[in-house]
């Protein structure tokens, strides 16, 4: 039947796969992959708490706003953090 896969089948897209990229470069794809997935998984994280600790009414002070915070690129990953500048918002309103 079109459409499933078995144990046969899985097991040629693997061995195609080990061709292709060779054995020595799957275990670095995996960790870059994994690394990948902790960082995005952590800013998505910080998005939303980011979002609920400041209200929509809320305009936060001139000097929160001027406070630096540090990014982590995968939690306690304290050698790939680096200081951000947070933008200013210099429009008038």
């Amino acid at each position: 039947m079109p459409g499933k896969l078995g144990a046969p089948e899985i097991i040629l897209i693997l061995v195609v796969v080990i061709l292709l990229f060779g054995a020595k470069k799957l275990p670095d794809m995996a960790r870059s992959l994994g690394k990948s997935a902790r960082i995005l998984k952590s800013e998505a994280k910080a998005m939303k708490d980011e979002n609920k600790s400041t209200a929509p009414a809320e305009q936060p002070d001139t000097e929160q706003a001027a406070a630096q915070r540090t990014i982590q690129a995968a939690p306690g990953d304290v050698t790939s953090s680096r200081p951000v500048a947070e933008p200013t918002d210099t429009t008038k309103r």
